[in-house]
């Protein structure tokens, strides 16, 4: 197997944007898609294969299925020559060039350049009832699917605690006609600006020493309220919601480069100039990179910004 001018591992909006601009910059991309990164359950494609309705990806007024717009991307990039092979990277060897990476079926690759687009998946309850009803009234983006008609004016509920909880529930009141947060201690784990924001929304309610034992609705296809257990007296109570959103935090799937690039306490990958990471030659965009937006029009933008810097830094090491 020769060596690749850039191989981008994933398979997401930044992955596609990636290759489809290292592509036309005629630098013959390989993206290994994976067999399936565990926060996708095993769906190659990214969080948006297991998204229902997209309304705010630009150029689609009528707004797009999920799945349906990655399968656009694949097949644009795909029209400008571009590999796509599946492969689950176990490790890579990014300490000389080119660099190797190994695959869970025993394959090794590599490659002048890397591009690294594995994204991050939200962190669920693990609970049948909510995998079940996903799409159906669960959901773990407010920013994504918040304004779709099934939430506006019906009382939904936000399961955790931190600033991420707390910045979703008062977005979701936008539209929504009661917001309940639901935490499993008595008091919020958000920075105090934003406890104090969330305390005086009229239309927010709180859920204390609560957690969510199940999901109520699967027999009729949608939620239609929460089974709740209190922590401290083992007691539990129904909580009437037709939708609820999951904001426990997300994980980065970037679990094979410790020790290879630079990653933030919580993994993610640190990049600066741009896209680079701590290693030349090694980029990095996408989720896996960003904790803050998590929208798929921003990883689109970085994975272009990482094309961009791979056909600069690839152009610069042969003069």
């Amino acid at each position: 197997m020769g060596i690749e001018n850039v191989i981008i591992i994933g398979s997401g909006p930044a992955a596609y944007t990636a290759a489809l601009y290292t592509s036309r910059a005629n630098l013959k991309p390989l993206i290994l898609e994976g067999d399936g990164f565990h926060a996708t359950a095993g769906v190659p494609g990214g969080q948006l294969m297991i998204t229902t309705e997209v309304e705010n990806y630009p150029g689609f007024p009528k707004g797009i299925q999920g799945p349906e717009l990655m399968r656009l991307m694949r097949e644009q990039t795909e029209r400008f020559g571009t590999r796509i092979e599946p492969g689950w990277i176990q490790k890579v060897d990014v300490s000389r060039r080119p660099f190797k990476m190994f695959t869970e079926e025993g394959k090794t690759y590599e490659a002048k350049a890397v591009i690294v687009a594995t994204g991050a998946g939200a962190k669920f309850l693990g609970i049948p009832s909510e995998k079940a009803l996903m799409n159906k009234g669960v959901s773990a983006c407010a920013t994504c699917d918040g304004a779709l008609p099934i939430f506006r004016n019906k009382e939904i509920a936000v399961v955790g605690g931190g600033d991420t909880a707390v910045e979703e529930a008062t977005y979701l009141t936008r539209f929504a006609s009661k917001v309940t947060i639901v935490h499993r201690r008595e008091e919020l784990r958000a920075s105090k600006i934003m406890q104090d924001k969330a305390k005086k929304n009229p239309k927010m309610a709180f859920a204390w020493n609560s957690v969510v034992s199940e999901v109520l609705g699967t027999e009729a296809g949608k939620v239609t309220g929460l089974k709740l257990k209190d922590v401290k007296t083992n007691q539990e109570r129904t909580l009437p919601v037709t939708g609820v959103f999951i904001a426990i935090g997300h994980e980065p799937n970037t679990s094979f480069l410790k020790g290879a690039v630079d990653l933030d306490e919580k993994g993610y990958v640190k990049v600066s100039r741009g896209t680079y990471t701590s290693v030349e030659g090694v980029f990095a965009a996408g989720d896996c990179v960003d904790h803050v937006y998590r929208q798929a029009v921003t990883a689109a933008g970085q994975g272009c910004m990482s094309a961009i810097d791979v056909e600069r830094w690839l152009e610069a090491q042969e003069h």
